[in-house]
């Protein structure tokens, strides 16, 4: 896929107050490990979080995602009126029906013209959403699209502890499956995509390359309904594999539509699942790790919204100049991956 005329036009994110430590969660799961003989400090070891946050229980999706847009709003001077969509694309959402982004429409008091719905794909939702609304960007059916997520880890982290404590004969086995789910986090973002003749930024959204492998759709799969909350059951080492395989495959689908090189990159942003991955998807890819910037450390893996306010952060601390190309890798459960290229 090509774009030509489309702009990332301005980026937002909000994360949340409540500082969680890997530390704090294996104290919660002590019984477990003095049962287990598991070593404390294998959270943080094996996934390379230190910490994560969560939001608090009286915030839902679309107010923190609220938040996050109002933010990419600001940064602005695009009458809001001129948005055409507005997608909301998290896992998390305030409930079934109607859209969780029809509360975020009206929280922005966006323009009742404009095209309101959810995408939900797993960790790929914002990406995926940024591709639709530079679809219709393209078509000139729209000047600018909102894309927004909120993400809240925090009931699927309780609810997976919870479930380990109540079990009788737990083994090891168990620990294992549900440690994905321990990474977990909390964080919104928001990002506005405009066309380049009203875009004040310049920061084109270039194209890229999605593929799937679905015949692992098993190796991540979350229950919404399980009786203590949401729950989730990963096989890490698998996913780990196969995920970057793919990642690998389309990484190459992605550079021969951009027609870039690996030395054309100057930054890269992806999805931040754990240490263990952020390694082997680099060695697969044959990119430099000291082009990567990481919030995986101080925010763990926070979804939909992990990449997205990743990039922001990193707009923020000033590591895009003009002119850099940075390749924006996402990879989610299903499995699926698409990655984007970006000229700032």
């Amino acid at each position: 896929m090509k774009f030509n005329n489309v702009c990332i036009e301005a980026l937002g994110y909000h994360l949340p107050e409540q500082v969680v430590s890997s530390d704090d969660i294996e104290k919660r799961l002590s019984p477990i490990y003095d049962a287990l003989k598991l070593p404390y400090g294998r959270l943080q070891l094996m996934s390379g979080i230190r910490e994560r946050r969560f939001f608090d229980k009286s915030e839902t999706p679309s107010s923190v995602a609220s938040i996050a847009g109002e933010q990419a709003l600001s940064r602005t001077t695009l009458d809001r009126k001129r948005i055409g969509c507005l997608i909301h694309a998290s896992v998390c959402r305030d409930f079934l029906e109607p859209a969780t982004a029809a509360v975020v429409h009206n929280n922005l008091k966006l323009d009742p013209g404009a095209m309101v719905f959810d995408i939900s794909n797993a960790c790929l939702g914002v990406l995926n959403g940024m591709v639709t609304v530079a679809n219709m960007i393209e078509l000139g059916q729209i000047e600018a699209g909102l894309i927004v997520s909120g993400e809240n880890g925090g009931p699927l982290v309780d609810a997976t502890i919870e479930n380990l404590l109540s079990r009788k004969d737990i083994c090891r086995a168990d620990v294992k499956s549900a440690f994905a789910s321990l990474t977990i986090a909390s964080a919104a973002v928001a990002v506005l995509l405009t066309h380049r003749d009203i875009s004040t930024t310049g920061h084109r959204l270039l194209g890229g390359a999605a593929m799937a492998e679905t015949r692992f759709n098993d190796l991540c799969r979350g229950e919404g309904d399980s009786g203590v909350g949401p729950l989730m059951e990963t096989d890490s080492e698998a996913m780990l594999k196969e995920g970057c395989q793919l990642a690998g495959r389309t990484w190459e689908q992605t550079r021969s539509e951009l027609g870039w090189s690996n030395d054309d990159v100057d930054r890269v942003f992806c999805h931040q699942v754990g240490s263990a991955h952020r390694r082997l998807l680099y060695e697969t890819l044959q990119l430099d790790p000291a082009k990567d910037f990481s919030t995986l450390e101080f925010l763990g893996n926070t979804g939909s919204a992990s990449l997205p306010s990743t990039l922001a952060i990193g707009e923020e601390r000033g590591l895009l100049e003009k002119g850099n190309r940075a390749a924006l890798l996402g990879i989610g459960s299903g499995l699926n991956c698409l990655m984007l290229g970006v000229e700032w």
